[in-house]
């Protein structure tokens, strides 16, 4: 099997998407599922809207590595299970771009960021806000059944001795240099 060596800035890019993703999908349905106080909910959701605006720029970066990445592949080597995984890796990118999006335009206010600054809401129209509001949890819900196929995936491919996580771990970067330079 052959492995490809992700460079420091996509691993560095997967991980940072990772705890941004992660944290607003179980922060948010925890609030939303859950019985808590309004200042609870107003929290989250003041977090979870400040660290997505701060993450549209890095998700946007991300994609573009991750299409400049893509051009150096070849296809037509890839086995049936690698191409349903570069598929699921396609349509988590597609999920976290609508969730994004989505989540600007869904905002029927203005868009506060940790009370340092703010931008405008994009949008008046209710309808569409509103409308915006429930792409926004379908996408929600959809990623988070696509995030918890790729843990999955990430845990059947570790038991069966692909190491997968070592090929994200900033120490494998650290032991490969060091076999190259020891």
């Amino acid at each position: 099997m052959t492995l490809s060596v992700y460079s420091k800035q996509q691993m560095l890019l997967h991980w940072v998407s990772a705890a941004v993703i992660l944290w607003t999908l179980v922060t948010g349905f925890y609030v939303a599922n859950v019985n808590v106080s309004n200042d609870t909910k107003q929290w989250v959701a003041g977090v979870n809207v400040s660290l997505t605006t701060l993450f549209i720029p890095v998700f946007c970066w991300r994609l573009v590595v991750f299409v400049s990445h893509l051009r150096h592949e070849r296809m037509a080597q890839f086995s049936s299970a690698k191409m349903l995984a570069m598929f699921v890796h396609r349509l988590i990118y597609l999920l976290v771009a609508v969730v994004l999006v989505s989540g600007v335009l869904m905002m029927d206010r203005p868009i506060p960021v940790f009370g340092l600054f703010e931008f405008p809401q994009p949008l008046s129209d209710v309808a569409l806000t509103d409308g915006f509001f429930v792409l926004h949890i379908w996408a929600c819900t959809a990623l988070a059944v696509l995030v918890a196929m790729h843990i999955g995936a990430v845990i059947l491919h570790e038991l069966r001795g692909y190491r997968v996580l070592r090929r994200m771990s900033w120490r494998s970067r650290v032991r490969q240099a060091c076999g190259r330079f020891g």
